[in-house]
């Protein structure tokens, strides 16, 4: 059992709610630069040298904007929404691991520190998938006590989507629960390092690549990023859910965002890519500031994953979105949960998950590619002027 200090708890956590709150607004100023890059462009260079302090601007921008709240709008629920969009956001991270944490049940593990601000909760995952999904009230509220139907269509295209796409999410993390024998997230980066008592561990993606693809997918329906932003699609919407929201109500939107971006991150790093471990490079025993380096390293690869996808593939439509969750994405999460509950029964080596894996991928791949063939031409018929 891990010693509870009171102090160590403040500072971590007033540490990691300063860095959220600073690397989201850095993050604008990336995701700007990545799509000036991928269009030919320059992007942000006027305020500081390359354009570094138009984070410092955007940031006073917001503050010093004059602060509107619209006069047919239900003012309680109005305010409350960006409040609990940015809330849910930053608690689920309250039990991410984000630099080197000892095995549990040593003697480091009881007096040293470890780089989490809860450590020990054997429910991690459950915690962070039960916070997360409380999300959507924000939007759902922010959309529906705007009293604007472009808000209130963003408000439950939100709820249908991050409703649905939970469900794929929550059953490709249960193949790796099952193969790791644990919902604590320090737990699950142990069991992919090698060590004394497992020799032979390595990163699940090896052995669970569909479920890294179905978690990936969800995380980018559940952070309404491209492809899957219907809930603020400007093209339809104006700006969707916040079209009625300005100066810091809006910043705090963007907040949540980027912070849930930011724990999806963390999240496919630790339950696929073994956290902080790189095989040869850091390993079980290296500095706590290489695996923390370590970490920094893969999670900025993930997130700038998901600003690359961004600039990379069109907006779904609303019927392809949802046909997506329900008829793709659950059956692969349920017969990749049912191949690994076959693994863990008969006791059979971890290894045959991957080329099931590659088979179920390319059934599926080759199933949508007859069925897109074989379906009925569309026919534009133009009319005479």
């Amino acid at each position: 059992m891990h010693e509870f200090n009171i102090w160590h708890t403040l500072l971590t956590l007033l540490v990691i709610f300063g860095a959220l709150q600073g690397i989201c607004g850095f993050l604008v100023y990336v995701e700007r630069k990545v799509c000036a890059y991928m269009q030919d462009r320059i992007g942000p260079n006027r305020v500081g040298p390359w354009g570094l302090l138009q984070v410092l601007a955007d940031g006073l921008k917001f503050l010093l904007k004059e602060d509107i709240v619209p006069a047919h709008v239900d003012k309680f629920l109005f305010l409350l929404a960006p409040c609990i969009a940015v809330s849910t956001a930053m608690l689920s991270f309250a039990v991410v691991p984000f630099g080197a944490t000892d095995p549990r049940g040593s003697p480091e593990y009881k007096q040293g520190y470890q780089f989490v601000a809860a450590p020990n909760i054997d429910i991690g995952i459950l915690f962070i998938l039960a916070v997360s999904s409380l999300a959507v009230y924000g939007i759902i509220l922010g959309g529906w006590s705007a009293n604007s139907k472009y808000s209130m269509l963003g408000g439950l295209r939100s709820s249908a989507q991050i409703i649905s796409y939970e469900i794929p999410l929550g059953l490709s993390v249960l193949g790796v629960v099952l193969l790791t024998h644990s919902l604590n997230l320090e737990d699950i980066i142990w069991s992919q390092v090698p060590h004394a008592d497992h020799a032979a561990a390595t990163w699940n993606i090896f052995f669970q690549p569909l479920a890294f693809l179905i978690f990936m997918t969800s995380a980018f329906a559940e952070c309404n990023r491209l492809p899957f932003d219907l809930p603020e699609c400007e093209q339809e919407l104006v700006g969707g859910y916040h079209t009625e929201y300005n100066a810091m109500k809006l910043a705090l939107f963007f907040i949540g965002e980027y912070c849930h971006m930011v724990t999806t991150s963390f999240l496919m790093v630790i339950l696929f890519f073994g956290g902080w471990h790189i095989p040869f490079i850091v390993t079980g025993d290296a500095h706590w500031i290489l695996k923390l380096a370590a970490f920094a390293f893969k999670v900025t690869l993930m997130i700038l994953f998901y600003m690359a996808i961004r600039w990379t593939i069109p907006r779904f439509r609303f019927d392809q979105l949802m046909g997506l969750a329900w008829k793709v994405l659950i059956p692969l999460a349920l017969i990749n949960l049912v191949a690994a509950m076959v693994v863990l029964e008969f006791e059979l080596s971890k290894w045959i998950l991957l080329p099931v894996s590659l088979v179920v991928l390319i059934g599926a791949a080759l199933f949508a590619s007859g069925a897109n063939v074989g379906a009925p031409k569309r026919v534009i018929v133009q009319r005479p002027v």
